[in-house]
């Protein structure tokens, strides 16, 4: 069975389970078990790792069939089965110390760099708070973000962002999630308190987006195509994927209580208007999604043939992700204003759906407008070009 059947196959439960995970606020123990079980979250590991090593167009897949099921999971399904992906690029004393015993394990993660990331004798210094931690009270460690002074990059000095792994035992979670989208997604803060991280443990985003194609240690030993494609659009494609999912689960679910619906009038699935009005709408849905694994077969034929992909071309990617997403948010929020007033009770699962979508486009990396303006620069050759992260 495929990573997208078996999720499909969990689809039932996940649903089933999505409004106790809300009241929650975090994904149920049933819910997160069938995650596991469905072998998504190692998707994206390495096969000599005991994962699936499946190509990203198939996981991207997998993770909007979760959002489509049920939000929450589909985000925390994006999240933490991206960061074996990430992992695979660190060395191999760190893939060893995370998978080594337990192939299975989980990483949650915070790359906003609140915190401090210090450098100390032979690693890292660790310190500070971490917000938006999706899927962390079910992990064993956590990847974090930092900026660890700056690197001289063609003669220039940059920011040294660098992610560190921690284990679980080396932060604390503090209980801060109260949110009205996403509340099922658990993204709780992450508290560190001077943990000490070694330098195998860390790694430079210099050399994910500056010097796209630096040698890393990680493709060494995981020398395949899907370990050659670049960490910032890839990152993008899965936060897209986990809007565009809950986005189709809102079409979905809309079109059932529409079906349905009466007014005075008679049947509201007979009015032309309705009609019209779904086909548009969930046209632009669709049409996100059709887009997000384009951008997956673009990534993988040019990792395939060698090669990187340009700036360009990886700020056009960007832009195309962040953009569907935002256009697949406008389209729910005109089925929302198409719906009935019940939708305003909070228990109503339109009104649940509708707050969940709302919450996944508003991710830094969904936001179109810097990243439309740095592709649009690019495009022009423009001497000046927004730092964002490609």
């Amino acid at each position: 069975m495929s990573i997208v059947d078996a999720v499909r196959a969990a689809a039932p439960v996940l649903a089933a389970e999505d409004a106790a995970g809300a009241r929650q606020r975090r994904l149920t123990d049933l819910a997160w078990k069938h995650l596991q079980d469905t072998g998504v979250l190692r998707a994206l590991q390495p096969a000599r790792w005991g994962g699936a090593e499946t190509p990203l167009a198939e996981f991207l897949d997998a993770v909007v069939e979760a959002g489509r099921a049920a939000p929450a999971a589909g985000w925390v399904t994006a999240v933490v089965g991206v960061h074996p992906w990430q992992v695979a690029l660190f060395p191999e004393e760190a893939q060893r110390e995370i998978w080594g015993d337990d192939p299975a394990r989980t990483l949650a993660s915070s790359y906003t760099p609140t915190g401090k990331v210090e450098r100390a004798d032979g690693g890292y210094r660790v310190s500070g708070r971490w917000s938006f931690s999706s899927g962390c009270l079910h992990t064993d460690g956590v990847i974090l973000g930092g900026i660890a002074g700056e690197r001289d990059w063609n003669g220039a000095p940059v920011a040294d962002f660098v992610s560190v792994i921690l284990d679980r035992d080396q932060y604390a979670i503090e209980d801060t999630w109260h949110t009205a989208g996403l509340a099922g997604t658990g993204s709780n803060d992450i508290v560190v308190d001077g943990a000490f991280v070694p330098a195998h443990r860390a790694q430079s985003h210099v050399d994910y987006t500056y010097g796209l194609g630096t040698p890393l240690p990680g493709r060494e030993v995981n020398p395949g195509a899907l370990y050659r494609l670049p960490w910032a659009v890839v990152f993008n494609a899965i936060i897209a994927a986990g809007a565009l999912g809950a986005a189709r689960g809102f079409v979905d679910a809309w079109t059932a209580a529409t079906r349905d619906r009466r007014t005075a009038a008679g049947p509201v699935r007979e009015d032309h208007l309705v009609q019209r009005h779904l086909a548009e709408n969930a046209y632009a849905v669709d049409a996100g999604i059709t887009g997000l694994r384009a951008v997956a077969a673009e990534l993988t034929a040019t990792a395939e043939a060698g090669e990187w992909p340009s700036r360009e071309t990886r700020a056009r990617h960007r832009y195309a992700l962040a953009r569907s997403a935002q256009d697949a948010g406008a389209a729910v929020t005109r089925l929302m204003r198409a719906s009935s007033g019940r939708t305003a009770y909070t228990d109503h699962p339109l009104h649940r759906r509708f707050q969940d979508v709302t919450a996944a486009i508003g991710h830094a990396f969904l936001l179109a407008d810097p990243l439309g303006r740095a592709h649009g620069a690019l495009a022009l050759g423009a001497d000046d070009v927004p730092a964002v992260h490609l």
